[in-house]
């Protein structure tokens, strides 16, 4: 049996180009390496409500666990910097729920579904794609004209068809534990040495229980794990409020920075798989739903053209990046800069941003999807002048 198009991988941005995919006419199979949607759970659940939108979800379904509106940033020396976006910014989901729902909407709009589907390998004759499969623990062959690789990280895909894999990814922990939040609208971030080239933070699911985690870039004296277990117990502000009760422990990587390809003959490369992964926040659903929408189109497109090529299938990569590129190019520098301050320049760095003006801006043009849009507005003439120290230097380094 061959199908025009095989997504591997059942996770936002699998499920979402199978469903792109099969409303335009294609005969879509998602193939998923567990036996169940939705775990392990490799992420924190704090979605923007653009990626909420752009999954074409609403935030009303049964995922929903908490809203948030803003964050209390904490500098090395505990400061913290309170940033009110006055409405809903964010959704605390349970990403089992979630990823289930939009299996079953892709699976409503007539694509299949494998489960215990481990590929294990991919060539291609006469144009076709074989895909070996472990399916149930048998070895079998399925056939497809086009492949979207959505199977994470670690793709096997894009490495099994030659697109290599994304050259950073930090490494992430995180655990749900018992702990007092001293406002479930609000998420806290804590930056600096405590977890060195990016940030840790809490996430309340309600008054009583927060995700705690964080993510360091590689090459750090000390893992992940090590790290965390350190701030719980050594930040005054973590300690003081979380009980030592954990309920859950994932460990996981973020790519950050794209596949320098992501296309080849008869084969996409998508989401985590293809490094399309905010580098400011580590969040990849919203820039994976955007890209997965792309591909299925383009894959639906392609078949019905009977052209899998490179050539034909490059159009994908040129839609992806007109529309995320430029917002992964900024975020890159936002992250690299920030990963190069010291304890002290993120103390004058934050506490040069606790001033009304400054808070009003963050307030009016902050957005977790699109951080260009306050960068812009930062330089503005108008504003700069606002902007002292560090932070100006901060502005014109990511510009």
């Amino acid at each position: 049996m061959i199908y025009d198009v095989v997504v591997v991988g059942a996770g936002p941005t699998g499920s979402t180009a199978a469903r792109y995919a099969a409303m335009a006419g294609a005969k879509v199979l998602i193939i998923e390496e567990h036996a169940s949607i939705g775990t392990p759970v490799e992420c924190t659940g704090l979605l923007s409500t653009r990626a909420v939108s752009e999954c074409d979800v609403r935030p009303e379904d049964d995922f929903v666990l908490n809203s948030v509106r803003g964050a209390f940033v904490h500098s090395p020396n505990g400061t913290c910097l309170p940033i009110d976006g006055k409405r809903t910014k964010a959704y605390v989901v349970s990403r089992k729920i979630f990823d289930r729902h939009l299996v079953s909407l892709a699976v409503d709009t007539g694509a299949e579904l494998m489960l215990k589907g481990r590929v294990t390998g991919i060539q291609q004759k006469n144009g076709i794609q074989l895909l070996s499969v472990i399916h149930m623990g048998k070895m079998i062959t399925v056939r497809s004209k086009i492949i979207i690789g959505a199977d994470g990280v670690k793709s096997n895909v894009a490495r099994y068809t030659g697109l290599g894999k994304v050259d950073r990814i930090l490494s992430g922990v995180q655990t749900e534990a018992l702990y007092n939040s001293n406002d479930t609208d609000f998420v806290e971030l804590f930056v600096g040495s405590q977890a060195p080239g990016f940030f840790a933070w809490t996430v309340p699911v309600n008054e009583r229980i927060s995700r705690i985690g964080l993510a360091v870039e590689p090459g750090n004296e000390h893992n992940a794990i090590n790290y965390l277990r350190n701030i719980v117990n050594k930040n005054e502000h973590l300690a003081g409020n979380y009980t030592s009760n954990m309920l859950d422990l994932v460990v996981g990587g973020i790519p950050i920075g794209p596949l320098k390809r992501t296309y080849s003959d008869g084969v996409l490369i998508a989401g985590d798989a293809a490094g399309q992964v905010k580098p400011t926040s580590g969040g990849g659903v919203y820039t994976g739903a955007v890209c997965a929408k792309i591909a299925g189109q383009v894959a639906a497109e392609a078949v019905s053209e009977e052209n899998f090529s490179a050539n034909r299938l490059k159009e994908y990569e040129s839609r992806w990046k007109a529309a995320l590129g430029r917002e992964l190019r900024t975020g890159m520098r936002i992250h690299d800069f920030m990963g190069g301050l010291t304890d002290k320049e993120l103390d004058d760095l934050i506490g040069s941003m606790n001033n009304n003006a400054l808070l009003e801006l963050i307030t009016k043009y902050g957005d977790m999807d699109h951080p260009s849009i306050l960068i812009k507005k930062l330089l503005n003439p108008m504003n700069s002048r606002h902007l002292i120290g560090v932070f100006r230097a901060f502005a014109k380094a990511v510009l």
